[in-house]
């Protein structure tokens, strides 16, 4: 039997040193300050150790050693969450303001506490501008993409959707991102959710989730311009 040619085998994945030197790469482009951020929080935990070596284990060869590794090893750690908000933060510096930005967000960086459609449930056809909701432990959020004048009365209608299936027993919130001054930046999205004071339990969450899936019916395609499959912020593994 015929061995398939090396051109049409899989390309291989790149390691993971190339894929976080490759994050550094494109973080850079977008975030010049990475290397000063990435050598500060590498040299800071390895001086510390070096330090505690020399002042609680001085004669101790091998105490002064496990020191020092852990300080390398703590300057490594810090090193990689570092490079991965940085990097999250200049992805989605690409796609601000752009429409069906929050979808890429919700579908790529939500948290395990919270659940969302990556689809909007109300959008301005003339403005593009868009609603959308996701349920956790916080209760419901109402996520507006556009400018506040516009996704105000957008939020405020789909509230009342929501109240109508779940009365008033589970809080509503508003998240505004959009081009005013005080509006939520995509990074902070997910922040913002933790945030929320918990009051529901786990299967509650499944409860209400389940309860709003019969407004399902009215969640609208993404807007157009904006693929989420392109544009996750890439992290190192």
């Amino acid at each position: 039997m015929a061995r398939p040619s090396s051109s049409s085998a899989t390309p291989k994945e790149p390691g993971r040193i190339k894929q976080m030197w490759q994050v550094f790469k494109m973080t850079r482009r977008y975030d010049p300050a990475i290397t000063w951020y990435l050598l500060l929080v590498f040299i800071a935990p390895l001086a510390a150790g070096i330090v505690a070596a020399v002042l609680l284990s001085p004669g101790n060869v091998i105490a002064m050693i496990l020191y020092i590794v852990a300080g390398l090893l703590g300057g490594l750690l810090l090193a990689l969450i570092v490079l991965g908000r940085r990097a999250e933060k200049a992805a989605y510096s690409q796609i601000e303001g752009k429409p069906g930005a929050v979808s890429a967000v919700l579908k790529s960086s939500l948290r395990r506490t919270w659940t969302a459609s990556e689809f909007p449930v109300n959008v301005s056809p003339r403005t593009q501008d868009a609603v959308y909701r996701a349920v956790g432990r916080g209760g419901v959020a109402l996520i507006g993409e556009g400018p506040r004048s516009r996704t105000q009365p957008m939020l405020d209608k789909e509230r009342a959707n929501v109240a109508r299936i779940l009365g008033n027993a589970v809080p509503v919130h508003f998240i505004y991102v959009g081009p005013d001054p005080d509006s939520t930046p995509l990074h902070r999205i997910t922040r913002v959710l933790g945030k929320y004071k918990r009051v529901l339990t786990k299967n509650e969450v499944q409860a209400v989730a389940q309860r709003l899936a019969s407004l399902k019916k009215n969640e609208l395609p993404i807007p157009k311009g904006m693929d989420p499959n392109r544009v996750r912020a890439p992290r190192p593994r």
